[in-house]
C-alpha cells in the first residue's frame, strides 16, 4: 500500500497498545527491527488500516474495528488466507507476514503485510493521463481480473474457501440479512431488489475466486508503468461466480461516485478508456467465455450488494465505531445505490 498523503495520526476510536504490537512483531515478523511508528490510513472503511514505519522498512496492518460487529463481517483472517494462498500465482498481491487472532495483543485480530510502493488511482476517468496510458491501465486491470478467475482453486489450496452451490442465492440471502441488521429506514427500491433478485438468478453455476470489491482504487499501480503490482482489500473474497466480480468492476460505467466520480458520459475513443462492452469483450476473450446473457442482473445485484455494504458503514458511523467520520454521510449514498439497482431491473425487463 502506498499513498502516504492520506496517512493521519491514529484516530481516537482506533487507538491500541503499540508496545504490545512492537513486542509481537519482534517475535513474529522475520527481519523486523524497531523503533516503530504507527499512523492510520484514511481509507479502509471496513477494516482500519495502519502504516507501520521503521527505519529499515514499512509495513501495513489491517485489523478488525472495535465495537459490536455484524456476523461474519470484517474477516481479516480470510483476507490473510487468500493473499497468502496467491503468493505463488500470477495474481499480484502483497507479501504477508503474520496473522494474529489473539484479542489480547491490540484488542482485535489483525494481520501484517508488506507495504507495496506504487500509485493508488482514486478516479476511474484517470485525469491528467495520456489516452494510451489510460488504455493500458484498464487493460492491466482487466487482465488481472481474468488471471484471478483463472486460478486453479484446488492447486492454490482454496477448495474449502467458500461454499458450493448457487453463489447468488447465498449472497442475496447474506446481504439481505446484513442489510436488515443495519437498516435505519425503509427504502422502496431496496425492497424491490430484495424481491426481484432471487427470482431472476442465472441458472448456470460457476465457481472461481471472487474478490468481492474489485475496482481500480483497490489495487496498486506500478510507480511509472501501467501495471498492477498488488490487489488490495480481500476481506469480501470467497469462492463464487466470476461475473459478480466483473459486474462490480463495471459499476463505474453506470453511476458517478460522489467522491471518486465515474465513467458516465465518457468519450471512450478520445480518453483511451474502453467502453463497457469493449471491457467485457476483453474479459470474455481472456477467460474463454462466449458473451454474457442477462448482464443487467449482474449489475443490479452489484448495486444491491454495495448498497447493503454502505448501509452497514453508515450504521457503524451512527454507532460511533466506523473507521472514518465520512461514514456518517453514507445514508444517502446507500439509497442512491438502491435506486440505481432498481433502474437495472427495468432495463432487464426492457421497460426502459
Amino acid at each position: 500500500m502506498s499513498d502516504n498523503s492520506e496517512v493521519t495520526p491514529v484516530r481516537p476510536a482506533h487507538v491500541f497498545n503499540e508496545s504490545n504490537l512492537y513486542q509481537y512483531m519482534q517475535e513474529n515478523v522475520d527481519g523486523f527491527k524497531g523503533p516503530l511508528t504507527v499512523s492510520q490510513f484514511e481509507g479502509g472503511q471496513s477494516n482500519p488500516t495502519f502504516l507501520l514505519h521503521t527505519p529499515d522498512q514499512e509495513y501495513v496492518m489491517r485489523k478488525k474495528p472495535p465495537g459490536v460487529l455484524l456476523p461474519s463481517a470484517h474477516a481479516v483472517d480470510r483476507e490473510y488466507r487468500i493473499m497468502s494462498a496467491l503468493q505463488d500465482t500470477d495474481v499480484p498481491v502483497a507479501k504477508t507476514y503474520t496473522l494474529c487472532e489473539d484479542d489480547d495483543i491490540i484488542g482485535t485480530p489483525f494481520y501484517i503485510m508488506e507495504k507495496v510502493e506504487g500509485r493508488i488511482l482514486r478516479k476511474p476517468e484517470l485525469p491528467g493521463m495520456e489516452a494510451d496510458e489510460r488504455a493500458a491501465i484498464y487493460d492491466a486491470m482487466n487482465d488481472t481480473l481474468a488471471k484471478m478467475h483463472n486460478v486453479n482453486i484446488e492447486a492454490a489450496g482454496l477448495s474449502d474457501f467458500g461454499k458450493q452451490g448457487n453463489y447468488f442465492e447465498r449472497q442475496i440471502g447474506r446481504w439481505t440479512k446484513q442489510y436488515r441488521a443495519s437498516e435505519t429506514e425503509e427504502v422502496p427500491t431496496m425492497e424491490k431488489l430484495i424481491e426481484w433478485l432471487p427470482e431472476n438468478m442465472p441458472k448456470h453455476l460457476e465457481n472461481t475466486i471472487c474478490h468481492g470489491d474489485y475496482r481500480l482504487e483497490n489495487m496498486i499501480i506500478h510507480p511509472t508503468k501501467p501495471e498492477v503490482v498488488a490487489v488490495l482489500d480481500w476481506e469480501l473474497c470467497t469462492l463464487g461466480h466470476p461475473l459478480a466480480d466483473l459486474a462490480y468492476n463495471c459499476m463505474t460505467y453506470h453511476f458517478m461516485h460522489p467522491v471518486s466520480g465515474g465513467l458516465v458520459n465518457t468519450n471512450y475513443a478520445e480518453s483511451g478508456i474502453p467502453s463497457e462492452q469493449a471491457y467485457i469483450d476483453a474479459y470474455c476473450k481472456r477467460t474463454g467465455r462466449d458473451g454474457i446473457e442477462n448482464w443487467h442482473f449482474y449489475i443490479a445485484f452489484s448495486f444491491f450488494r454495495l448498497a447493503a455494504i454502505v448501509q452497514g458503514v453508515y450504521k457503524r458511523g451512527l454507532d460511533g465505531n466506523a473507521s472514518s467520520d465520512k461514514a456518517k454521510t453514507y445514508g444517502a449514498f446507500a439509497r442512491m445505490l438502491a435506486d440505481l439497482g432498481a433502474k437495472n431491473i427495468l432495463k432487464a425487463e426492457k421497460k426502459i
